[in-house]
């Protein structure tokens, strides 16, 4: 079992994320099995959920004439336009039913405000409207963070640099991971991650404490 400083962070397990689903990461699926093996040897796990009003702000479907994957300028920044995805209370939100993490002690769910999109489980697109969870984190007493789900180099990328930047040592499990890689964001996420000083590690490293 894990230290009870290091906390386990499962991000985005949800259908629509899932191969078949409205923004699905290949093989998504496969990252399940690898997140209830590791959950078993964390004592704190903590999981995000994308949230979204149909209304939101970074559906395509919701900007006239714009089609999915392409960019626009929203009034915090640059937004990649998506297809509507995990909409409150539909299906596509659900977290996966084969996930097994019974003692999850925290569900952060994301992206609830229709105005501003959130990549992070630590603070939305605007980069300054908290989500809560780091104040969560310094209350309980944690020192590290292992992130893992789905995108890498989206979601979890950024979960992953929001949390060192909180202070917080912090691993990406790379193989407890899949990528959407838009536009070579996987390559440019995991220089981004390596400059903040982010641990890239594998299951097994972790699973074995050598990580």
């Amino acid at each position: 079992m894990r230290s009870a400083n290091d906390v386990l962070l499962l991000i985005d397990l949800q259908y629509d994320f899932m191969p078949g689903g409205a923004l699905a990461v290949a093989h998504g699926d496969e990252v399940v099995p690898v997140a209830n093996r590791l959950a078993r040897e964390f004592g704190h796990v903590v999981l995000t959920q994308d949230w979204h009003p149909a209304q939101h702000v970074s559906f395509a479907a919701n900007h006239a004439g714009r089609a999915p994957f392409e960019m626009t300028t929203l009034p915090y920044g640059e937004q990649v336009l998506w297809p509507t995805h995990c909409v409150q209370d539909t299906e596509g939100a659900a977290l996966h039913r084969d996930l097994d993490v019974p003692h999850a002690r925290a569900i952060i769910r994301k992206g609830h405000h229709a105005d501003v999109d959130s990549y992070s489980a630590f603070l939305e697109a605007d980069r300054k409207t908290p989500t809560g969870l780091a104040g969560y984190l310094r209350d309980v007493g944690a020192q590290r963070v292992y992130c893992c789900g789905l995108a890498t180099d989206y979601c979890v990328a950024w979960s992953a640099l929001d949390a060192r930047a909180a202070g917080f040592e912090t691993v990406l499990i790379e193989d407890a991971s899949r990528a959407i890689d838009l536009n070579g964001s996987l390559a440019a996420a995991w220089e981004q991650l390596h400059a903040a000083g982010v641990t890239r590690a594998q299951t097994a490293d972790v699973l074995a404490g050598r990580a």
